[in-house]
């Protein structure tokens, strides 16, 4: 067994989740700022996360898509608004809840997000080099535990971080 492929102990895994954190938070400001600057226009990451989020699962409610991105329904409302503004999604009667209708792709909405993911999967690419699967699923496996350490976080008010 080498020494990566042991056990951490109590002492030594906080340590080097603290690494991990230290490299997402750069990480996601730099991928923010170059979907924003790689999108058509008026297409802001938070109308990208909701376009991308329809494409994934379907009609869905805002408070649905907020609880999907930990983030307030009020920000997904904005998303959402400014998203319908372009025409990019439309509301449909919600048959489980008069009150909160389901937002879905429209055609147009259907056709940005596919530009934008091309877009993003053709810079993907580039990060192929040594990169196994089992790398990915590494990095998979150690951010949804991480994640899922903060599952208690109130999220009511939550806003994406500038």
């Amino acid at each position: 067994m080498t020494d990566t492929d042991r056990h951490l102990s109590p002492d030594e895994l906080p340590q080097r989740l603290m690494e991990v954190f230290a490299l997402v938070g750069p990480l996601y400001r730099r991928v923010q700022r170059k979907i924003e600057q790689d999108a058509a226009q008026d297409l802001s990451v938070g109308v990208r996360a909701v376009l991308d989020l329809l494409r994934e699962h379907g009609p869905m409610t805002v408070p649905q898509m907020g609880r999907a991105q930990s983030l307030s329904r009020q920000f997904v409302q904005r998303m959402v608004n400014d998203a319908a503004a372009g025409r990019l999604v439309d509301s449909i009667p919600n048959p489980a809840h008069q009150r909160s209708s389901l937002i879905r792709l429209t055609d147009r909405g259907r056709a940005a997000i596919d530009a934008v993911t091309a877009r993003e999967h053709a810079l993907l690419r580039q990060a192929g080099g040594s990169l196994a699967g089992k790398d990915v699923d590494a990095c998979v496996r150690v951010l949804s535990r991480m994640l899922e350490l903060f599952d208690d976080v109130d999220l009511a008010d939550a806003e994406p971080p500038r």
